[in-house]
């Protein structure tokens, strides 16, 4: 049982839901990024969502494009992420998952990338660019190495592809709440309710909705129906708006902590 696995256990227990928070790795450098992975551990945050930084991010709506290109114009690279991992293992628990595309898991070599990762504190990985039939390597290589595999569900997934997803994921099942990028959003999906509690009787996985949530209100909304929420464009546009202020880390955590209660 890891970390993410152990997590959801204790709030199903205590009947809670997952508030995950999503920052791009390297924004605005990844000496900020360790610092807000220790204070969102301190404010109780349940699951840190690690973006990998890439050139063609084609699941990221503006505001994490921008923070993307950002940290790679500082040359923030997977290994530089992956020791960053390591050095906050030694002071926090709190599960990690890194989002990234296959190219930079590619290029580092699948067997090498599940092997550093787990060692490094690792707890899972989401690939938005690699569909769970063409990723069987990765995933049999993950299952070895007791590192999550965690996929997508979206509003145009088939009923039948959704027991496969459900099958093969690990962690949680991402769903992703609309037809489109991550971004900030004024109003949820109509649909979405619906199609959580379709997933939710295919599958007792944990269920976790991200893309497009920005508000305390609708977080309140998404938890009656689903097991976590993951927020990142809101989170990401906050560090933006406090870059060059001594006390960043602290009106992003406050701004977190906000969203969370």
């Amino acid at each position: 049982m890891n970390r993410i696995e152990k997590k959801f256990k204790v709030l199903k227990k205590n009947k809670d839901k997952a508030f995950i928070a999503f920052i791009t790795a390297g924004y605005p450098n990844l000496n900020t990024t360790e610092k807000l992975i220790l204070e969102f551990s301190r404010i109780g945050v349940d699951i840190i969502e690690l973006g990998v930084p890439f050139s063609d991010p084609m699941a990221d709506g503006p505001v994490i494009q921008e923070a993307s290109q950002a940290a790679l114009n500082k040359n923030t690279h997977l290994i530089d992420i992956l020791k960053l991992v390591e050095k906050v293992r030694k002071v926090t628990q709190i599960p990690i998952c890194l989002m990234t595309y296959y190219n930079p898991i590619f290029v580092f070599g699948e067997k090498n990338f599940v092997q550093t990762a787990y060692s490094c504190g690792v707890d899972g990985v989401i690939v938005p660019d690699l569909p769970p039939e063409e990723g069987k390597s990765l995933i049999k290589l993950a299952q070895k190495n007791k590192v999550d595999i965690i996929c997508f569900i979206s509003p145009t997934t088939s009923r039948e592809r959704m027991k496969y997803i459900a099958s093969v994921t690990k962690g949680f099942i991402y769903y992703v709440s609309l037809t489109g990028v991550t971004g900030i959003r004024q109003s949820l999906p109509s649909d979405l309710i619906s199609n959580l509690k379709t997933i939710k009787k295919l599958t007792s996985k944990p269920l976790c909705v991200g893309f497009g949530v920005s508000s305390p209100k609708q977080i309140k909304d998404i938890e009656k129906f689903a097991d976590g929420v993951i927020v990142g464009s809101a989170i990401v546009r906050s560090i933006k708006e406090n870059i060059g202020k001594k006390d960043l880390v602290k009106r992003v955590s406050s701004f977190v902590s906000n969203l969370k209660k």
